[in-house]
C-alpha cells in the first residue's frame, strides 16, 4: 500500500464496454476531488484518499461510480459512514447503494 494515504479502496476486474468508456471511467475518476492517487496492478486498480472524512459530493460520486461500473465490493464504501452524513447516506435504507454498502441489515 501507498504508506502516504490513510484510506485505500480496490476495484477489481473492472468491464470497460467500450475503449471510450474506459477513458470516461479514468476521466470521472479524476473529477472526484477526495481521490488524491490513482494506481493498479494487473486486475485491480487502487483509489487512495488522505482521510475517511469526504464530501458528500465526492461520496454521492463514488456510490454512483461503483453502482455504474458494477465493481464489487461496494462494502468498502461503508468506512465514509460518519455523524454529518449518517442521515442520508446509512440511514436511507431505500438508498440504490444502501444494501450493496450496508447489507440488509442495519447496524
Amino acid at each position: 500500500m501507498n504508506t502516504k494515504y490513510k484510506i485505500k479502496i480496490t476495484c477489481k476486474s473492472v468491464l470497460y464496454h467500450s475503449p471510450v468508456d474506459e477513458e470516461c471511467f479514468f476521466q470521472w475518476l479524476e473529477k472526484i476531488i477526495s481521490i488524491k492517487h490513482i494506481d493498479g496492478v494487473r486486475d485491480e486498480l487502487y483509489l487512495y484518499f488522505e482521510s475517511s472524512d469526504i464530501p458528500d459530493q465526492d461520496l454521492r460520486e463514488l456510490l454512483s461510480f461503483f453502482y455504474r461500473y458494477k465493481i464489487k465490493n461496494m462494502n468498502q464504501l461503508s468506512l465514509f459512514l460518519n455523524d454529518k452524513n449518517k442521515k442520508w447516506f446509512y440511514e436511507k435504507p431505500k438508498g440504490y447503494w444502501h444494501k450493496k454498502v450496508f447489507g440488509s441489515d442495519k447496524k
